[in-house]
């Protein structure tokens, strides 16, 4: 089954809420970051990838009804080519509060010495080459990572055309998603879920200062 949506959005931009969303409302799985952990076969896919060897996609997503957040937001390209009837969902938030939060989890997870575990080092490494071929080599930096994240969001906008683009930011709910998918919108609230806290949790960090740990919009959710 082709993919319905594909997310072009950067990890930390409410991917893991949307993920969420786009299962209910497609009654099909979403591909994200979470998943790669449950199927350790996909990471020498995407290592292959990012190397530059595409994989087959259709096989690659053949359980999925639309995929969202990091790997696939970095070959969003590609992605958007081969399915040329999906939406193309593009997650944004403010570029500082972006950095903020993918400094305090991601980055941070990225950053940290791997262990010995064969299938979390492949993943860490994964993403770390990922990182730094498909997004930009100074991702540690504030004032590269936040200029490579404005870039990706303006190549999305520039590349897609308007009638198949959704910019969304996380506050925006049900009600964009539905109609650019031509569903009814549910009753139930929009999903919000993993927040920096609540990553750095299930993570195993140390708690950031009270005064981080929110961004206290709607936007602290990803």
């Amino acid at each position: 089954m082709p993919l319905r949506v594909v997310g072009a959005g950067l990890g930390r931009t409410g991917t893991h809420s949307l993920q969420l969303a786009l299962q209910q409302l497609l009654g099909g799985r979403c591909y994200h970051m979470m998943e790669v952990f449950g199927r350790p076969d996909d990471i020498p896919v995407w290592q292959r990838a990012v190397d530059g060897e595409l994989p087959d996609w259709d096989a690659l997503f053949a359980d999925y009804t639309a995929a969202v957040d990091w790997p696939v937001a970095a070959f969003w390209a590609e992605l958007a080519a081969y399915y040329p009837d999906a939406l193309v969902l593009l997650s944004v938030r403010d570029a500082d509060k972006w950095w903020k939060s993918a400094h305090d989890t991601i980055f941070e997870i990225s950053n940290r010495p791997i262990i010995d575990d064969p299938v979390f080092r492949a993943q860490m490494v994964m993403a770390r080459n990922m990182l730094t071929l498909r997004f930009t080599p100074d991702w540690q930096d504030a004032d590269a990572a936040k200029a490579a994240y404005e870039a990706h969001n303006e190549r999305v906008r520039a590349t897609i055309s308007p009638e198949r683009l959704l910019v969304w930011h996380p506050g925006d709910g049900w009600e964009p998603i539905c109609a650019a998918l031509g569903l009814a919108v549910p009753a139930e609230p929009f999903p919000h879920v993993n927040s920096t806290a609540d990553f750095r949790q299930l993570a195993g960090l140390d708690a950031p200062p009270p005064d981080e740990n929110e961004d206290h919009d709607a936007n602290t959710t990803v």
